[in-house]
């Protein structure tokens, strides 16, 4: 049993040892304490402190007044940045583990150093560099020092309480690293500043000038000077100031005025500035051209060049060069110069003023143009009776041509760029003084040209009227207003062309064609030329007669009257006339039926054509006699078996007759005596039907066929005498009789 209380107390043991690893792993990590806390630079205090196990990082913080700067590092020492310059903050720390931050360390206090001065370096020489800068908070006192940036040399140093700095004795051209730093009243510096800055060359020399001047622009070159990056030329003259600017020991100003005379210097310059020039250059450029020259050429043929003096012109050549490529010249001390001209020329004019330097540059070239030459061989082309056409040659000089046509009080103008001219609106058969004039813009016409007399055309006739006489003969009068012309009258159509002359104011065409139409115009003609045509006439002649007019009678009381065509004609007037009366027939067509025609009657046929316009030719007579009447009553009667008698009765007058009857067996004719009204035809077949027609014959012995057709049936049954059965017209339904 004893046993059992000591194994009690070891699991007791047991637990309690669990239950303080179980505590221990929940605890916050130890309180670091800071060894110490220093500034090396102004805007951060570094801390230093021992290791507390299980931390795996630390808070700094840094705290002034209500400032408060919190930094996070992983192992001492530590640094808090962000600070102000020369400020006293409390500094603490605190362990960070997986368990959660300590509490703060004990503060310790630290103050952070002084800030750098803000330096302003220049060189205001060639062997000087003045340094300086602002006021830096709490220092009493500046440490400044300045060697070569290439590390060769001496170091000057100097300790000052005022706010620049110069160092004199330097190297020309020479860079040099400068550093400064302020200390506080216990002597502590703060963060230190650097800069480089180099000094400013000296001034180059030996430099020396040329000048050209075709292109008025120097060249100038000098001794290169240790330290220049750059150098500078000015050119001062006048009212001008020129300059270049190089990297090597040469340089060219262009754009020099002329006559001027230049001052030239040379600097140097680097990142420091320039150099101080120590020796100029005088430089005199070519004289300018002369201006405000006048030209004038009085008299005609000479012209006179005049200019002023130039400021640095010793003398000068005047050079006169025509547009045809020809030049002169003329070299003198003065200001005035002669030469010869021509019409129709543009001088150009050059002058040079010359001195030491060379040529002045080209001035303005002036010009003059001297009156344009006048017009030759002017040359009628065309002469109408309102218009001349004239060309010429073209004259030298000329830019526009002005030609005047007057005619005693009336003048026309015509002004062209062309050597030809047109004159219109100008009067008929008139004589016209024509003159052409040669123009330019800068010295106007040139009046001296002669003239030249032009008649324009005779003016057109006009035809009054046109006349026919009783023969188809053609009289053409018009009205003239030409002296001594000849006038020609046309007649022109389809059928060919017809003419005739005359001096009067008539004259006769014969010979047209009848049924044409004809455009009758007249033209009047001199030395001078042609007029133009009359205003057209109309002419047209009477229609051509038809021919072979012929009469055939187609039914008794109808006939139809046919001829050829004619030309010319538009319709026909076919007029049958007898003492009864009077019957016409209108047509376009070469035929016309006349009715109402009496039998047995004298005619007279008459034809007249008539055209579009209503002319008339009166074309044919012919006298026609109408046929007799047709026979009434025809009847047949029997004569024994095989004949038959055809009765009827006569029309009025005397006349022949002819008989016939169509039948399917064959065709039976006879004719009887003259004055009889009866036929007998013998043999003739019996039990067949017979178409019987009874036809007057004419005196030319043409049998008529218009009379009417009767149809018989001749039966071979009954009596051998009597009436044949009448069956009926022919082309009626036929009907039997048995």
């Amino acid at each position: 049993m004893a046993g059992e209380p000591e194994k009690c107390l070891s699991v007791i043991g047991f637990c309690l040892i669990c239950l303080k690893m179980v505590a221990s792993a929940k605890t916050a990590p130890e309180i670091p304490t800071i060894d110490q806390a220093y500034s090396k630079i102004s805007n951060s205090i570094t801390v230093e402190w021992a290791t507390v196990p299980g931390a795996t990082s630390y808070l700094l913080t840094a705290k002034d007044g209500d400032t408060v700067i919190e930094t996070i590092v992983s192992s001492s020492p530590g640094t808090v940045t962000g600070l102000k310059a020369a400020t006293l903050y409390q500094i603490t720390i605190r362990s960070i583990s997986a368990a959660g931050r300590s509490q703060a360390s004990p503060p310790k206090q630290a103050k952070t150093v002084l800030a750098a001065p803000i330096l302003e370096v220049s060189s205001p020489s060639p062997d000087s560099i003045l340094v300086q800068w602002e006021t830096v908070y709490m220092a009493t006192g500046f440490s400044v020092s300045i060697m070569q940036a290439n590390g060769l040399g001496r170091i000057w140093k100097e300790n000052t309480t005022n706010t620049s700095l110069t160092f004199s004795s330097l190297d020309a051209g020479t860079l040099y690293t400068i550093k400064a730093y302020a200390w506080n009243a216990n002597g502590i510096p703060g963060d230190d500043s650097t800069c480089n800055q180099r000094t400013s060359p000296r001034a180059p020399a030996n430099f020396q000038v040329s000048f050209d001047s075709g292109t008025l622009k120097a060249s100038i070159s000098w001794t290169p000077t240790e330290g220049a990056f750059n150098y500078t030329v000015m050119a001062l003259g006048g009212s001008s100031e020129l300059s270049c600017r190089t990297s090597f020991s040469s340089c060219t100003i262009s754009s020099l005025q002329c006559g001027t005379e230049y001052l030239i210097s040379v600097l140097a310059s680097n990142d420091a500035g320039c150099s101080k020039s120590t020796s100029e250059v005088t430089l005199k450029t070519v004289a300018c051209a002369p201006g405000r020259v006048t030209i004038q050429e009085d008299p005609p043929g000479h012209l006179s060049v005049a200019w002023p003096n130039v400021n640095l012109g010793e003398y000068y050549v005047a050079f006169v060069k025509s547009d045809d490529g020809l030049e002169v010249h003329c070299n003198t001390s003065l200001t005035m110069c002669d030469f010869l001209s021509e019409c129709g020329f543009t001088y150009f004019i050059s002058i040079f003023a010359y001195n030491k330097a060379g040529q002045s540059p080209l001035g303005d070239v002036f010009n003059y143009t001297t009156a344009p030459c006048c017009p030759s061989d002017i040359n009628p082309v065309f002469v109408s009776g309102d218009r001349v056409e004239i060309v010429w040659s073209p004259a030298r000089g000329a830019e526009l041509y002005e030609t005047k046509a007057v005619d005693g009080y009336n003048v026309i103008e015509c002004n062209d760029t062309a050597p030809a001219c047109t004159l219109s609106a100008l009067e008929c058969d008139t004589k016209y003084n024509i003159t052409v004039y040669s123009f330019s813009e800068v010295r106007g016409s040139n009046m001296s040209c002669t003239s030249r007399i032009i008649t324009t055309a005779p003016c057109s006739p006009e035809i009054k009227n046109v006349s026919k006489d009783a023969f188809s003969v053609i009289n053409v009068h018009w009205r003239s207003t030409n002296d001594d012309a000849t006038y020609t009258v046309t007649a022109q159509g389809e059928k060919g062309l017809y003419r005739c002359s005359s001096k009067g104011e008539s004259c006769t065409l014969e010979g047209l064609p009848c049924g044409s139409a004809f455009s009758i115009t007249a033209v009047a003609e001199t030395q001078a030329g042609q007029s133009l045509p009359s205003y057209s006439v109309p002419l047209e002649t009477v229609p051509c007669c038809a021919a072979g007019l012929t009469v055939t009678q187609v039914t008794q009381s109808v006939i139809n009257v046919s001829w050829t065509l004619g030309t010319g004609v538009q319709t026909y007037v076919a007029v049958l006339e007898s003492q009864a009366g009077q019957s016409t027939c209108h047509t376009h067509e070469n035929h016309c039926l006349l009715g109402c025609i009496t039998c047995g009657l004298n005619y007279t046929v008459a034809l007249k054509a008539v055209s579009a316009t209503g002319l008339t030719a009166d074309c044919a007579f012919q006298s026609y006699s109408s046929s007799v009447c047709c026979p009434l009553g025809v009847k047949l009667y029997r004569l024994g078996p095989n004949g038959i008698r055809i009765y009827w009765q006569a029309s009025r007058g005397s006349a022949n007759y002819s008989t016939d009857l169509y039948g399917s067996k064959g065709i039976f004719t006879c004719a009887p005596s003259s004055s009889l009204s009866f036929c007998d035809v013998t043999e003739i077949p019996c039990g067949d039907v017979y178409t019987v027609m009874v036809s007057p014959v004419a005196a030319t012995g043409l049998k008529l066929t218009f009379c009417p057709q009767k149809i018989y049936s001749v039966t071979c049954s009954g009596s051998t005498l009597g009436m044949v059965i009448y069956r009926g017209k022919r082309n009626e339904d036929r009907k039997s009789s048995r």
